[in-house]
């Protein structure tokens, strides 16, 4: 049986200053809607569901807890092997499973005692694969809708993640978080009507990420995390003498479609 998993506040302060040092070095900016921010009670126990789109997700779902969330402890589900491969894991309030009938009890029943305090969050991702942002219609797993039918209290809310490049070298990391959804409020009773309400919650989000990052207005969103700008030094370094020659502020930045 697994036990509760936990939480090294050295550890973690040390894992969140890291992964705040990849995000600035390996893409522009991490920047989530203005009109995406979380929204959910705060005196309730909390179940951020997100897409799986790459390896960075866990990192990024750190600093969202942290950054959003911070009188919460966040804890997430990883598969077991990654667990032991990875075992500074075990001391950030990640837990293992495995796909089995029995790992998915061991999910449920972690997961229930850790909801049982208000203050804390769990981080899914039901999809429990890698997978495109474009992929329609959303496959998630029947977990998620499980949990649902057991915490009638928790909020569930959706969060969309995406990582496209705009005009700079490297990428963005986009997000957005959905609606809440308390199950207690709702009609909803079966695990399958639950895991079709949470794949629309999530399609819906994610919709919204997309036809802003088409967009491209920088305006639209909130920046957390400013990363690296520019292409090259010789690139760069004429740019800069163009500006200086002209009197101009030099910006290493390309514009965006909110700039032009």
């Amino acid at each position: 049986m697994k036990s509760a998993p936990h939480i090294s506040a050295s550890v973690m302060k040390f894992f969140i200053s890291y992964c705040r040092r990849r995000v600035r070095r390996d893409f522009h900016g991490l920047r989530i809607l203005k009109n995406g921010l979380p929204s959910c009670d705060r005196d309730r126990p909390l179940v951020v569901y997100f897409n799986h789109a790459s390896w960075w997700d866990p990192l990024v779902c750190l600093l969202l807890a942290r950054d959003f969330f911070p009188e919460r402890s966040a804890f997430g589900p990883i598969d077991s092997e990654m667990l032991e491969r990875y075992g500074i894991f075990k001391r950030l309030g990640f837990f293992g499973i495995d796909p089995s009938l029995r790992g998915t009890r061991n999910f449920l029943r972690i997961t229930h005692d850790l909801l049982a305090d208000p203050q804390s969050s769990v981080w899914l991702s039901p999809q429990g694969r890698f997978a495109d942002v474009r992929d329609r219609p959303l496959r998630l797993q029947d977990g998620l809708g499980a949990l649902a039918a057991r915490e009638p209290d928790a909020a569930f809310v959706p969060l969309a993640i995406e990582y496209p490049f705009w005009t700079e070298p490297r990428p963005e990391i986009l997000l957005s978080f959905g609606e809440p959804i308390v199950p207690g409020r709702s009609s909803v009773r079966t695990v399958e009507a639950w895991t079709r309400v949470f794949t629309g919650a999530l399609e819906t989000t994610q919709d919204k990420v997309a036809a802003a990052s088409c967009r491209r207005d920088a305006a639209e969103w909130l920046e957390v995390n400013c990363g690296k700008s520019g292409v090259n030094g010789i690139y760069d370094a004429w740019r800069w003498l163009r500006a200086r020659l002209r009197g101009e502020k030099f910006n290493p930045e390309h514009p965006t479609a909110a700039t032009r």
